[in-house]
């Protein structure tokens, strides 16, 4: 946004940052907090401090740089009072959104930063990987909790643990046990429950979605086609055992019934199992497919005996009328709730705003432009992202017709902050 727009909307952000910064304790931390949002908030082509200090009149480097930097304050108090704005701001929630996202780096130095997939670029390459959870309504998401992905190299190497200032504490986790983690945090904050939807490298992971059925969590998974199903209940009663010997705790392999592929599996439903489906209005009209369902019993580890809790899940799949084969495929649990297929089709298509998300977080915050290269630097850049990211929001949702805030006496409507 312009000089001008922020200095109209100066009241409005002080009073949005009033509670958020309050756990930063000095009142100059909140000062340099202040100073650090309107550089993300203005425009300019590099969200790094020194560009940023040349816009932001009154700013300093040195003071920014130890501000995000070395300054202690707790990341983890502001993500919660953020959390809390941000479900009050996005009325009507929908989903919890699990994502993942690359930083590209050029340097070695930088924490966590390895050879692996970065999904920024779609190849393997030199990056960070961050996991994040966005609260999100039918119409807008919001980051509210970030986990810095720390590839095995890094917790073994204690020299370059320590130049980045790990924390003696962390220890490896995958990508599956960070989105665990950030989804435990937002239950322990006690936010409103919604469905979890992510994508295939983590609906692919059978234990992922035993750990949400244990949560009592809801969730709309993406899956890859060759993940194996049964389409009848595994756990049938078994041939009675021997009368000598020890009683079988399982089945043998030939009791079980045959899994097949989803591909496979959708590929033999009749005609009549699809339904054409239009779940959103879209910029070019409805948005609309054929969708079918099934229910199935997921059949992960049964060539090798392994004897995973087989609980029941629906298997959606997407097969537009124009395309030689299915598309897209999700499992979905419903913790016992009863729900039609629109709906179903329209949580498990809720991704979209997500990379919504990253695109603006990218390109009009920064949101991997940080530059330094420690652990707390990093958290605390992300997190500041996150505050002008709701902020934009709660702007945004103002220029609607059916907003519900009520302005303050004396304020007036201000343009689009994003322009």
């Amino acid at each position: 946004m312009t000089p001008k727009t922020l200095k109209a909307l100066d009241r409005r952000l002080q009073r949005f940052l009033e509670d958020l910064l309050e756990p930063m304790g000095r009142s100059e931390r909140r000062h340099w907090a202040r100073v650090y949002l309107e550089g993300l908030l203005l425009d300019g082509e590099r969200k790094s401090i020194e560009p940023m200090a040349a816009r932001v009149a009154g700013a300093d480097v040195q003071a920014l740089r130890q501000f995000v930097g070395q300054s202690p304050w707790e990341v983890e108090e502001v993500q919660r009072r953020l959390a809390l704005q941000v479900v009050d701001l996005l009325s009507e929630p929908e989903v919890w959104i699990i994502d993942e996202t690359a930083f590209p780096k050029a340097g070695e130095h930088s924490v966590g930063v390895g050879r692996q997939y970065c999904g920024t670029l779609g190849k393997v390459a030199n990056c960070q990987v961050a996991v994040s959870l966005h609260w999100s309504s039918a119409e807008a998401s919001c980051p509210i909790l970030w986990r810095l992905y720390l590839p095995k190299e890094w917790l073994e190497d204690r020299e370059r643990a320590a130049e980045v200032k790990l924390p003696p504490e962390v220890s490896y986790r995958s990508k599956t046990e960070l989105a665990l983690e950030v989804i435990d945090r937002a239950l322990a904050w006690e936010l409103p429950r919604l469905p979890i939807v992510a994508d295939s490298y983590y609906g692919n992971d059978f234990g992922f979605r035993q750990a949400l059925r244990e949560r009592r969590l809801s969730y709309a998974v993406q899956v890859e086609p060759t993940t194996v199903v049964w389409t009848e209940d595994p756990n049938r009663p078994w041939p009675t055992p021997k009368q000598r010997g020890r009683p079988r705790q399982y089945p043998p392999l030939e009791a079980l019934p045959q899994p097949q592929n989803l591909r496979a599996l959708a590929e033999q439903l009749s005609a009549s199992a699809w339904r054409t489906v239009s779940w959103r209005q879209g910029s070019r009209g409805p948005q609309r497919s054929r969708f079918a369902r099934v229910p199935v019993w997921a059949a992960h580890g049964w060539r090798k005996q392994q004897h995973p809790p087989r609980v029941a899940e629906w298997l959606l799949v997407e097969w537009p009328q124009e395309s030689e084969q299915p598309t897209q495929y999700w499992l979905t649990h419903w913790d016992g709730q009863s729900v039609g297929l629109r709906r179903f089709v329209r949580i498990a298509r809720a991704r979209w705003r997500v990379e919504l998300d990253s695109r603006e977080l990218k390109q009009e915050l920064g949101l991997d432009h940080y530059e330094g290269r420690h652990w707390l630097g990093w958290h605390h850049h992300v997190c500041l992202v996150s505050i002008a990211y709701a902020f934009l929001r709660s702007e945004q949702a103002r220029l609607k017709k059916n907003f519900w805030c009520d302005l303050a006496d004396g304020e007036e409507e201000t343009p689009n902050p994003t322009h």
